[in-house]
């Protein structure tokens, strides 16, 4: 059970895990919670196999999404393996389609429930091994059913495309006043043989099926953001019941990495940071991010990843992050001490 807190600036950092690796996983990360439920359960990324050391670039992860139960106020237990109707046979579609010869696993989700339908959607990351490629084709897969129980896999929602790699890490905005929305993606580039991770727009009319891809909303190249100058990667909005910035402006978390650094001929990674994000859900378009992290992990090595954010009651609320992919931790936050951080 969590119990004891460390007390940061503007959060606190609880001494427990939330989610524990077990004799089946060394690597847990990525929390999506049921909203039906009241966040009670959920899903999470379980990584099977691990080849090569994640500070270094080149790593590969296979994955399972299973399932999450709370069994104590904060702390939640791994369940089966989660059930997806017609997962094999999209994915020997998209195969054989496609000339993959190899798949990584379900990664990364994310939980939207849809009230006109009262169907929930899981998105997650498809990620495929061309033989003709030097790196993964990565498509965002969905599901939908009516719970955790009933999943059936769909076509992907995207893709990819000459751009970039492939879309992952979904951050879902509100619908504007055209009737669609402006969801926000990270994707990977290629520049001068330097990668980099950026945001980008995905517009959704339907969110279940034929999302188009949008502008570059964010490239971290182009802002003098040490925290963020590598990789940038969008996380859950927080809710206006939690911090309202008017009519069309929502309040985001991003997860932000400091720019690659070659040694000894090997890239190794920066930093993983939680930050701030103003984002105009009606043009598309982020307006701020914070020039320093927000969140930090007092015992990350490298790794410190948003993906979860509940409000609890009026004016607090809670993030969930993985640490160095091996566990994740609750943060206590604020919504007065979060105002205080944004511009005026």
């Amino acid at each position: 059970m969590i119990n004891a807190i460390k007390k940061q600036k503007n959060y606190f950092e609880h001494e427990g895990r939330a989610v524990e690796a077990n004799e089946n996983f060394k690597h847990v990360m990525a929390v999506a919670l049921n909203p039906t439920t009241d966040y009670v359960g959920g899903v999470i990324r379980c990584i099977t196999r691990r080849d090569g050391d994640v500070a270094i670039s080149g790593f590969t992860d296979r994955s399972e999404l299973h399932t999450l139960k709370a069994d104590l106020p904060g702390h939640f237990v791994i369940g089966e393996i989660l059930n997806i109707k017609n997962e094999t046979e999209v994915i020997e579609k998209l195969k054989n389609q496609e000339g993959f010869v190899d798949y990584l696993g379900l990664e990364d989700p994310d939980i939207f429930f849809e009230e006109d339908s009262q169907l929930i959607h899981l998105y997650f990351t498809l990620p495929f091994v061309h033989p003709e490629r030097k790196k993964n084709s990565i498509y965002l897969g969905h599901a939908v059913g009516k719970d955790l129980h009933s999943f059936e896999m769909t076509e992907p929602v995207l893709v990819t495309d000459k751009n970039g790699d492939g879309a992952k890490e979904l951050s879902i905005a509100p619908l504007n006043k055209k009737g669609f929305r402006y969801n926000l993606i990270e994707w990977s580039k290629q520049e001068n043989h330097v990668s980099y991770s950026v945001v980008r727009i995905a517009i959704a009319r339907n969110m279940g099926k034929d999302w188009e891809f949008g502008k570059f909303v964010f490239h971290p190249k182009e802002h003098d953001i040490s925290w963020i100058a590598g990789h940038a990667s969008p996380g859950p909005f927080l809710p206006k019941s939690f911090i309202d910035l008017g009519e069309r402006k929502m309040l985001g978390i991003i997860n932000g990495r400091e720019a690659n650094k070659k040694v000894d001929g090997k890239t190794l990674h920066g930093t993983f940071s939680i930050g701030l994000f103003i984002y105009d859900f009606e043009e598309g378009k982020i307006e701020w991010v914070s020039e320093e992290p927000l969140i930090r992990d007092s015992k990350a090595r490298t790794i410190t990843f948003a993906s979860q954010f509940v409000e609890t009651e009026l004016g607090k609320g809670i993030s969930y992050a993985h640490v160095d992919d091996s566990f994740v931790r609750i943060y206590d936050l604020d919504a007065e001490k979060i105002q205080s951080l944004l511009p005026h």
